[in-house]
């Protein structure tokens, strides 16, 4: 049995409730955009923030069609903001395959991601609680404000950690850490449940972002060479910046902002790949998660003795997040 079905085995079954009620939402009578849906759906992956908020759910109380409802509106919000990515980015694939802003364009990706939006918010409202709308509503807005964060990050001569950490915390911990705190409220946990479990899916989000990070450093299948993708596309993770701020190397510096404006070849990003591998910038990157990743572990101690089933799939989902190769 892999991992994954044992961190699912205690919501099974409300997890297909959840699936049943997602899939419902998103049929129209509109050709282009059900084509368009079940083009950006194919890539929904192992559904990992509708899982933690199910398990905090169940851990903290009773998972009740309010949990289903917001699990659905922060799955929605969250793939809106990846459809509005690429086209920010002008990204071509997604998951490997084509981004919707290459198969269809622009127009058609930002309205197909408006409709999205629409939804989610219409399944906050559904969960009947203000605060969750409120928290549905600013959870865009941060997004929105790290997106925001990076691209003005392009034009900056210098990198700092504490930059990074800010985007990453923007773009993807807050998801993580919304998601568990819907998932304590609406089951009927208590205020330490929601600041406790929030904690703990905020920590979780930030290793999540930490693997994708050290991902982008593995070796393509096809050739054998680092892939670079994220400097591609100019951004500077958490690896490159930690060796560029403890070398001091002024070269290397200058190359990293011309990747940053997109002006480095083929070659100079290979050449800042390698420097960043030999100078343990994947060593440090993977310590930090995995300090993370503990601080996020511990935070479940409060509630080991409630629910163990509970409390074991989460400390799983924690590990599998942090050694995940996907």
């Amino acid at each position: 049995m892999d991992i994954l079905t044992e961190i699912r085995r205690p919501i099974e079954q409300e997890l297909n409730a959840y699936r049943t009620m997602f899939d419902g939402t998103l049929r129209t009578q509109n050709p282009l955009l059900d084509m368009a849906l079940h083009h950006v759906m194919r890539r929904q992956g192992k559904m990992m923030r509708p899982i933690l908020l199910l398990l905090v759910a169940r851990m903290t109380g009773k998972i009740n069609e309010q949990v289903l409802h917001a699990a659905v509106a922060l799955e929605l919000l969250h793939t809106a903001s990846l459809v509005h990515d690429d086209v920010v980015d002008e990204s071509d694939r997604r998951r490997g395959q084509k981004s919707l802003n290459a198969l269809l364009g622009n127009k058609a990706a930002v309205l197909v991601g408006d409709f999205l939006l629409s939804k989610a918010l219409y399944h906050s409202a559904m969960t009947g609680s203000q605060r969750v709308v409120t928290w549905v509503s600013e959870l865009g807005q941060t997004l929105s404000d790290g997106e925001l964060h990076q691209l003005a990050n392009l034009d900056k001569t210098e990198v700092s950690e504490e930059d990074y950490f800010e985007v990453i915390r923007k773009k993807t911990a807050v998801l993580f850490e919304t998601c568990a705190r819907a998932g304590a409220l609406l089951s009927g946990g208590g205020e330490e449940d929601i600041r406790q479990l929030g904690r703990f899916g905020l920590q979780v989000g930030l290793c999540f972002q930490l693997r994708d990070d050290l991902l982008d450093y593995d070796n393509c299948l096809d050739t054998g060479k680092p892939s670079g993708n994220d400097m591609h596309e100019g951004k500077l993770t958490l690896p490159v910046i930690h060796v560029l701020l403890e070398s001091g190397d002024e070269e290397m510096m200058n190359l990293a902002i011309r990747v940053r404006r997109g002006e480095a070849t083929d070659d100079e990003i290979s050449r800042l790949v390698s420097f960043t591998r030999d100078g343990g910038g994947l060593l440090f990157a993977e310590k930090k998660m995995c300090e993370i990743g503990e601080g996020a572990l511990s935070l479940l101690d409060y509630k080991m003795d409630k629910d163990p089933v509970v409390t074991e799939s989460l400390s799983k989902y924690v590990h599998f997040v942090v050694g995940r190769n996907l």
